[in-house]
C-alpha cells in the first residue's frame, strides 16, 4: 500500500449517459495522489469502446474488464485487490464528487486518526434538478445504522488495512450491498465519522436498481436473514422499521 493514495474504485453497468461528469469529478480532484480502477462489469463491446474513449489519455486510471457481468458489489471487491492505495474511495458510475471531495475528507481522516468517514450528499435527478439533501450525523455505529442506512456509498472513504483486518468486504446482492459491508464492519467495533458537508452527488434514475421498489424490499429482507443471521419474523420487523425510515427521509 502506498501512503496518502487514495484508490478510487468505480464499477461501470450502463451508465453511459453519465459516466463523462463522474469520471471527470475523480480525475478533476484537488487531491491529486489517486489512482482510479474501473471495473468494467458490461456485456456491451459498444460500451467499452466508450468507456476507453472517455478516459483515454488521462493519468492513473485502470480498467478491468468482467468475463460476465457479477454485479456492483463483487467488481468493487476486484477493485478493492487491485487497488495500492492507503484510503478506499468508492464512487458509482452515474454519481459525481465536488472537487475538494477527497482533499478534505483525507485531511479529516488524519487529523482525526480515524479508519472511515463519510459525508452528506445532494440528490440529483436525470435532468440535475436537485432533488433532496442528506446529511451526515457526527458518528455512526452498528445501533444507528441496524434500522436506517444513512450513509452514501459515493460518500464513503475507509483505511484498506482496516478493511482487510476486519475481513468484511462487499456481498453479491443486486441493491443494499453497501448496506451489508456498513453493517458488518460497524458490528465489528468500526465508527462511521460524519463530515457535516455535501461533498457527492447522487444521481437517481428512474431504471437503476437502488430505484426499484420490489428489489429493495427482497434484498432488505435478505441483509436481515442471511447475512446477519436473524429469524425470519425479526428480520421482517427491521425490513419494516427500515422501510419506515426510508419513507421518512423521501
Amino acid at each position: 500500500m502506498r501512503k496518502g493514495l487514495v484508490s478510487i474504485i468505480i464499477p461501470y453497468y450502463k451508465k453511459k449517459f453519465f459516466f463523462s461528469k463522474t469520471i471527470l469529478s475523480a480525475v478533476n480532484q484537488s487531491y491529486k495522489n489517486i489512482e482510479i480502477i474501473i471495473i468494467y462489469d458490461d456485456t456491451s463491446k459498444e460500451e467499452l469502446k466508450y468507456v476507453k474513449k472517455i478516459t483515454h489519455k488521462k493519468k492513473n486510471i485502470k480498467i478491468l474488464i468482467n468475463s460476465k457481468n457479477i454485479g456492483a458489489g463483487l467488481s468493487r471487491n476486484k477493485g478493492i485487490k487491485k487497488s495500492k492505495g492507503e484510503f478506499l474511495a468508492f464512487l458509482d458510475a452515474d454519481d459525481i464528487w465536488k472537487r475538494n471531495k477527497l482533499k478534505e475528507q483525507i485531511k479529516f481522516m488524519n487529523s482525526n486518526k480515524i479508519d472511515a468517514s463519510y459525508t452528506g450528499y445532494k440528490i440529483l435527478d436525470e435532468e440535475n434538478n436537485n432533488t433532496g439533501v442528506r446529511v451526515s450525523k457526527k458518528k455512526i455505529s452498528y445501533k444507528d445504522l441496524i434500522y436506517s442506512c444513512d450513509i452514501g456509498l459515493s460518500t464513503v472513504i475507509i483505511r484498506k488495512k482496516k478493511l482487510i483486518e476486519l475481513n468484511c468486504f462487499f456481498p453479491s446482492l443486486k441493491t443494499k450491498e453497501d448496506y451489508v459491508l456498513w453493517l458488518k464492519l460497524s458490528k465489528k467495533g468500526l465508527i462511521f465519522n460524519g463530515i457535516n458537508n455535501c461533498l457527492s452527488y447522487w444521481k437517481k434514475t428512474d431504471n437503476s436498481l437502488s430505484s426499484n421498489l420490489f428489489q429493495k424490499l427482497a434484498d432488505g429482507f435478505k441483509v436481515y436473514y442471511i447475512y446477519l443471521k436473524f429469524g425470519f419474523f425479526k428480520s421482517l420487523i427491521h425490513l419494516i422499521i427500515l422501510s419506515i425510515n426510508f419513507l421518512k427521509k423521501n
